[in-house]
């Protein structure tokens, strides 16, 4: 469990995911309103070296941000009911070129990669927040290890 106690440091393990992200990288990024998955998104954008500022996708469901190292796919799947509706928006086209960080989409969007990377964002009562990284399958674990030991 890694804890965020600022908005800078939830940015900052943004950046430092972004360090080892590549083309066709899922980020699944989940947790309950406020616990910071649009600021992690937008350290992600920063670590790739998107210009300008990353804003919720929340209206227009999904933003492309391209002019970094390798272009960011930011979706909101908030408001998408069902995994036709995901398919719908043909986001594995996208996701083969660029990095895609998806809020609120489990149980929608696994399906796009063979492997994944959840990130569980927490907030307590007293407002401390959390990230728990867990790893589903492909060469994400090694890439976590790498993350936890540089952060250490």
């Amino acid at each position: 469990m890694i804890e965020l106690p600022t908005a800078a440091d939830t940015r900052a393990l943004g950046r430092a995911l972004a360090e080892d992200c590549q083309p066709g990288d899922l980020i699944l990024v989940t947790g309950p309103l406020g616990a910071g998955k649009t600021v992690l998104a937008q350290g992600i954008g920063a670590g790739l070296g998107v210009p300008g500022p990353i804003v919720s996708p929340t209206f227009v469901i999904a933003r492309v941000y391209r002019g970094g190292r390798v272009p960011l796919v930011h979706v909101d799947a908030y408001r998408l009911g069902s995994v036709a509706e995901v398919d719908d928006l043909d986001l594995d086209a996208e996701l083969a070129d660029s990095v895609m960080v998806v809020e609120w989409g489990g149980g929608l969007v696994e399906q796009l990669a063979d492997a994944h990377l959840e990130v569980r964002l927490a907030r307590s009562d007293n407002d401390v927040r959390t990230a728990e990284l867990v790893a589903v399958g492909g060469g994400w674990q090694g890439r976590l290890t790498k993350l936890i030991r540089s952060r250490s």
